[in-house]
């Protein structure tokens, strides 16, 4: 083991506040449903002028069971005559949104996410990247990644996956004690994780990331641990470690964790701890908001060499690429707008019928919201900024600019938190596990949203 990040606790418990993840700027509460179609065009349009790499979203919302954990857009049952219908949808979207782009847009990431992407048969697969094929030019070296779930995953679809393209795979694990299992309604052994990680290695899957999640009934550190002994034997590039985030205002379905069962604030904070140290001493690098990675995974390197990017998937390895969302719930971010699918099956698939880009909700930045924006998304990201450097980014003397919002972060400074001088503003290795706090200053819509989010730690 190598020596991993020390994490304090009273320093987490002080900042232990609600607010954004960032994954956007503005965030998601703040989309809009009064945009009108006409200045959606117009951005689309202006975005296309030349020939910026593109990344692509699916959303596959199919699921066969549902865990009650979840907070994802989803549909759920056994009835699979649906999807053959969905993805006619998301051919017609394909179609219609694919000319709108510059004839020379190369497609350099693709991601599949859900729901279940999985619960697509492996013919299904197979059509839709041949569907993907026919309409986007996808680069010889594109990410091409898709969500998992072990528990219904069969060789054919790997070999189905293969053939799409696919070759970046994230496990939906979560937890591998049968008492949480049973109690989050995800009954997945070990064994069967092993089984599919062994699957896409040999398969030629150049990337494998797991998905934990802690804050879950009946999960104490030390069972924790022992779910990281296991899946760290598969030896995984990268992680995904979320904090349970319970909101059944808005998914009714959580209110069956409630109890005594669930871990209190100190054991979570306890829980992120461990898992912290742990990683770090086990050779992987905090990326930042949950995401760790081997030190010589391309997230990593993004990160030391500042193409490190924060979008609705979480961090990416690809700087100025803009996203085209397809399916039910789908986010588009492309510079100046964001755009949001209907998040309802049969209104995702009316609006398909009509519109070349499906408008659920949309949100047009203004002058002040792109400053902002690539602000706090170099925050995010890098961690240090230059005023100078930033002040000819942005066009404006950010000293000047974000006073108030600097002199604001006095307490986090004196906490330990950052590092201001004339020259910039550097986040410490104390203040990594709390840039969420970090970048709320700068945030010209927190309070109109503060009652929605989930706390930072």
């Amino acid at each position: 083991m190598s020596n991993g990040m020390d994490v304090e606790l009273d320093l987490i418990r002080k900042y232990d506040v609600p607010g954004p993840r960032y994954t956007s700027y503005p965030t998601s509460p703040h989309f809009r449903d009064d945009v009108e179609s006409t200045a959606v065009h117009k951005a689309i349009e202006e975005n296309n002028r030349d020939p910026r790499p593109l990344s692509l979203y699916f959303h596959i919302p199919f699921c066969q069971t549902l865990c009650w954990y979840c907070g994802c857009t989803t549909v759920i049952g056994k009835d699979k005559s649906r999807t053959s219908s969905y993805l006619d949808y998301l051919d017609r979207e394909m179609r219609r949104k694919s000319q709108w782009l510059h004839e020379d847009r190369e497609v350099v990431q693709i991601h599949f996410g859900g729901g279940t992407p999985t619960y697509l048969s492996p013919e299904q697969i197979r059509e839709l990247g041949r569907r993907m094929a026919t309409y986007f030019q996808i680069a010889d070296d594109a990410e091409v990644s898709v969500e998992v779930d072990p528990r219904r995953l069969t060789e054919e679809h790997v070999r189905a996956l293969v053939e799409a393209g696919f070759n970046r795979g994230s496990l939906g694990v979560q937890d591998n004690n049968p008492k949480v299992q049973e109690a989050i309604n995800r009954i997945q052994p070990f064994e069967m994780t092993a089984r599919v990680a062994r699957w896409l290695r040999d398969a030629g899957f150049r990337s494998l990331n797991v998905d934990l999640i802690y804050g879950l009934p009946h999960q104490t550190v030390e069972s924790f641990d022992e779910t990281l002994d296991q899946v760290l034997t598969l030896a995984p590039d990268r992680f995904a470690i979320y904090t349970y985030a319970h909101v059944p205002w808005i998914k009714p379905a959580q209110k069956l964790l409630e109890g005594d069962a669930l871990p209190g604030p100190e054991q979570k904070l306890a829980m992120q701890k461990h898992i912290v140290e742990r990683l770090t001493s086990e050779g992987y690098d905090y990326i930042g908001m949950d995401h760790y990675s081997r030190h010589d995974d391309a997230l990593a390197e993004a990160r030391r060499n500042g193409t490190l990017r924060r979008n609705f998937q979480g961090y990416s390895t690809r700087a100025g690429v803009d996203i085209y969302g397809f399916g039910m719930s789908a986010i588009s971010q492309i510079d100046g707008l964001y755009l949001q699918n209907p998040r309802e099956l049969d209104a995702y698939q009316d609006a398909v019928e009509v519109e070349d880009f499906p408008n659920y909700r949309a949100y047009l930045l203004s002058e002040d919201d792109r400053i902002r924006r690539q602000w706090i998304m170099r925050l995010m990201c890098h961690g240090r900024l230059e005023f100078e450097d930033m002040s000819k980014r942005l066009g404006v003397e950010v000293s000047d600019y974000f006073a108030d919002e600097l002199g604001a972060l006095a307490p986090m400074e004196s906490d330990g938190l950052v590092s201001i001088d004339g020259q910039g503003i550097t986040v410490t290795e104390r203040g990594r596990l709390l840039l969420r706090n970090i970048c709320m200053p700068f945030d010209a819509h927190i309070e109109e949203g503060k009652k929605r989010y989930s706390r930072t730690v």
